[in-house]
């Protein structure tokens, strides 16, 4: 599909809906993390599920990423494909087809995945030995998030033991991430939940090394604990992946100071265009459920002071603009920050990247495509 912007072309002509990067806003984030973690012994594998882009992939690796993770082996040929040669998928692989392109995207690349019971490291042994290949397998540990994973301790080694002896595998290491715990608001309940993680992959990786396992990789971490982990002496890669461009939901999370943690800037927005004004309290834009997701909360106008975000439908988004000072006009522009920023991505096609973004002189330095947008298996 065909871009909606050009580059060279001012951000007042780029046509609505369109996702937008403020490549200043970005270029921070991504210092920022890396500044933040410089010299100690856990590095950034940053979650490509947030960005969906082999390209923003290897602008974290620029900045000492080991590579990335994502959810699904689309999402990871998509990165191989981009020119990322390292990609942990951070899920459990089920079904013989996925695992046979798993398999082949590991003659190409360091591919790792993720298992947490025998019958998956059966089917993955089979793949791998249909493909001639060795993959990396790591035992996933439930380290509080309810979700995948056996249980830290002896049935992480049991695990291992059974990986280490299927042809094709080989014992990668530990996935220990707790999910849940990264959008709890106060900042020591978080920490608290976060060091609970990190204890149980402490034993674990305690009980492995006890039965002779190495763990190459202990990884786990996002956005709201990185720096728990990262100061735990037993994590070694950290898979924050929100951060780049942060979104509203985040922004609730609070410091050790009791205000918004703020480390990062918001980069990503939907700019919209008023489509309707029925009233002058009321403006209408064009965008709704299928631009801006809002399983966190609806997107939040930028730079309205006042304005209030209304009902969505699957094309418009209804303002509330009562207390606007500065009502916008039909035809105008309107940034949406997005509640939630990762499905919000994967609802379009193309980055459209800005420098200077809150100037009138905007123009498009850049347009990425969301390489892995639908990849879903």
């Amino acid at each position: 599909m065909k871009p909606l912007a050009e580059i060279g072309q001012p951000l007042a002509q780029v046509d609505t809906p369109a996702l937008i990067v403020d490549l200043d806003a970005f270029e921070t984030n991504l210092k920022t993390m890396a500044d933040m973690i410089a010299g100690g012994p856990a590095k950034l594998r940053g979650h490509s599920k947030t960005h969906k882009s082999p390209v923003i992939g290897l602008k974290q690796m620029e900045l000492g990423a080991v590579g990335v993770c994502c959810q699904k082996v689309g999402e990871a040929e998509a990165m191989v494909e981009g020119g990322v040669d390292n990609v942990l998928v951070s899920n459990q692989v089920a079904g013989a087809s996925k695992l046979d392109r798993l398999a082949d995207l590991n003659r190409r690349a360091f591919v790792p995945f993720c298992v947490d019971h025998v019958q998956g490291v059966a089917q993955a042994s089979q793949a791998a030995k249909r493909a001639g290949v060795t993959m990396d397998a790591l035992v996933e540990i439930d380290v509080g998030g309810g979700r995948c994973g056996v249980q830290p301790g002896q049935a992480a080694v049991d695990l291992a033991r059974i990986v280490d002896a299927a042809d094709g595998l080989r014992f990668g290491g530990l996935q220990a991430y707790h999910g849940s715990v990264q959008h709890v608001r106060d900042h020591a309940e978080r920490h608290a939940h976060a060091q609970e993680a990190v204890d149980k992959a402490r034993m674990t990786v305690e009980a492995l090394s006890a039965e002779g396992f190495t763990c190459d990789i202990v990884g786990g971490a996002g956005t709201g604990t990185f720096q728990t982990e990262a100061a735990s002496g037993i994590y070694n890669e950290l898979q924050a992946g929100s951060y780049v461009f942060m979104d509203t939901d985040y922004a609730l999370n609070l410091g050790a100071d009791g205000e918004q943690a703020g480390q990062f800037q918001y980069a990503l927005f939907v700019q919209t265009s008023v489509m309707s004004m029925p009233v002058p309290e009321r403006v209408v834009l064009d965008a709704g459920h299928k631009t801006c997701a809002i399983d966190s909360g609806p997107p939040q106008p930028f730079g309205l002071p006042g304005a209030v975000t209304g009902s969505l439908s699957d094309e418009h988004a209804v303002l509330d603009v009562t207390e606007v000072n500065n009502r916008p006009g039909w035809g105008d522009h309107v940034l949406l920050i997005p509640g939630h920023c990762d499905p919000t991505v994967n609802l379009h096609d193309h980055y459209i990247c800005v420098r200077s973004l809150h100037t009138p002189g905007a123009v498009v330095e850049d347009i990425w495509p969301v390489a892995a947008r639908g990849a879903l298996n």
